[in-house]
């Protein structure tokens, strides 16, 4: 979470309730994901669902402004290629998500050009070229199989 101020505690939820402490010029990327049926009335570009296969991505990033960022997506089903769609959603705190990119690499308008899509070593990848503190947020990850697509949190 990019922190106003100089310092402010932040919950740490995978070491439990205690706070942490983190300089202003660090913030988290959390990526996770929720089940199909939250995302339907939410999706415009992947429509779906499926409960299949496991989807994984990193858990959470702390990033510096100016970074360079990249989030994987794998599947259990193996390597992800442009027949997986795959898309990416990006939720701001206290926001709704949002499409950030689909079908691989295709970008809505809104898409800021410091974010792009593509396919590495079988898993669908985010990059995020010159991190700024505005893209504070959750990453979401989905991949669709036959007629639906699947995510899942992270294990």
């Amino acid at each position: 979470t990019l922190l106003p101020g100089a310092q402010e505690e932040i919950k740490d939820t995978s070491q439990g309730p205690a706070p942490a402490v983190r300089p202003r010029d660090l913030w988290e990327v959390h990526t996770m994901t929720w089940t199909p049926l939250l995302l339907l009335p939410l999706l415009t570009y992947c429509p779906g669902t499926s409960s299949e296969a496991v989807v994984t991505q990193e858990p959470s990033l702390t990033v510096s402004p100016g970074e360079t960022v990249t989030l994987t997506c794998a599947s259990s089903y193996g390597a992800v290629s442009d027949r997986h769609y795959p898309c990416w959603f990006q939720q701001k705190p206290g926001q709704s998500p949002r499409t950030l990119i689909y079908n691989t690499h295709n970008k809505p308008s809104w898409t800021p050009a410091r974010f792009s899509g593509s396919l590495l070593g079988g898993k669908a990848v985010l990059t995020l070229t010159g991190a700024q503190p505005e893209d504070e947020a959750e990453y979401h990850c989905f991949l669709q199989y036959g007629d639906g697509r699947h995510s899942e949190r992270p294990r």
